[in-house]
């Protein structure tokens, strides 16, 4: 099954759900919100969801979409579930380096190891 919208693809495969981000740059206040927004309501409805998080397409996150990261990781736990994140450019990984949330958050080089690591 394969859901998309302006912001995201969601790829369901082996029970995961894999989101794939559409823009290549995650900084305005809107386009986080509606992220956010998108991702909360998966989560609400997908009880004790394996969801992934692929950046491959992602050049550039704002200190915004970090915060919306956290408090999305924070829910998915709530729930039960479990989030990865994968295919995160240098750039961006030496941010999650630096803010320590690379400690924080379960990330795989390919979303393919990802979904694998879920079993």
């Amino acid at each position: 099954m394969t859901e998309k919208s302006p912001h995201l693809t969601i790829i369901e495969e082996d029970s995961v759900n894999m989101v794939r981000f559409s823009d290549r740059k995650i900084l305005e206040e809107l386009s986080i919100r509606e992220i956010e927004d998108e991702l909360f309501a998966l989560v609400s409805s997908t009880p004790a969801i394996k969801l992934l998080l692929n950046f491959s397409n992602v050049e550039h996150l704002s200190s915004a979409a970090l915060g919306m990261l956290i408090n999305l990781k924070k829910e998915v736990e709530g729930k039960k579930g479990k989030l990865k994140l994968s295919n995160i450019n240098p750039q961006i990984y030496e941010v999650f380096k630096i803010t320590r949330l690379s400690k924080h958050f379960d990330i795989h080089e390919q979303s393919s190891d990802a979904i694998n690591s879920f079993s």
